[in-house]
């Protein structure tokens, strides 16, 4: 069986960004129902999101800029706590007319989780919304997105934050 390559990431980028520490305005917490979004994340891009309901964008816009955020989530009575990236904003590339937020975990599963409740803790800001002229230099960027995630949570300060209260409790939750 041959390997699988390693994602191809932006060269030009940092993975490990911001504090040592959340400052404000995080963390931010927030549930919504996950609902059918465009269709492109595992499809055309190979990286399924879980979009999140227009009561939890609405929370999140108030709070925050346009942009790609980290942090952790969890969906509906599984008590795993994922490492999320989370793109807030309008998607240029796809010239969408409505705003959105996607959430990756990063994590695969076997299933999609329409209905189900996904609970997000947004820690920090990776960078703001963009456009690409291709669709690999998107999906490259995400891609570094991920692994900047990862490098940035491995931090104690945020590592320990995968144990928030929002997260406890999964296995006895109705969704």
């Amino acid at each position: 069986m041959a390997a699988t390559q390693p994602p191809k990431l932006n060269p030009n980028r940092r993975l490990l960004i911001g504090p040592d520490t959340p400052e404000a305005p995080f963390p931010i917490r927030l549930n919504g129902q996950v609902v059918k979004g465009f269709g492109r994340g595992s499809k055309e891009l190979g990286i399924p999101t879980a979009n999140l309901s227009n009561d939890a964008l609405e929370t999140l816009t108030r709070t925050l800029d346009i942009g790609v955020y980290y942090g952790w989530a969890q969906i509906g009575n599984d008590p795993t706590v994922y490492p999320m990236v989370m793109s807030l904003g309008w998607n240029p590339y796809y010239k969408n007319e409505k705003r959105s937020a996607e959430v990756h975990l990063i994590h695969t599963f076997s299933q999609d989780f329409y209905g189900e409740c996904l609970r997000v803790l947004v820690l920090g800001y990776i960078r703001p919304e963009q456009n690409y002229p291709s669709l690999d230099a998107l999906i490259e960027d995400i891609n570094t997105d991920i692994e900047c995630a990862k490098v940035c949570l491995a931090r104690p300060a945020y590592e320990v934050v995968s144990r928030d209260e929002l997260f406890k409790g999964a296995e006895k939750r109705e969704v």
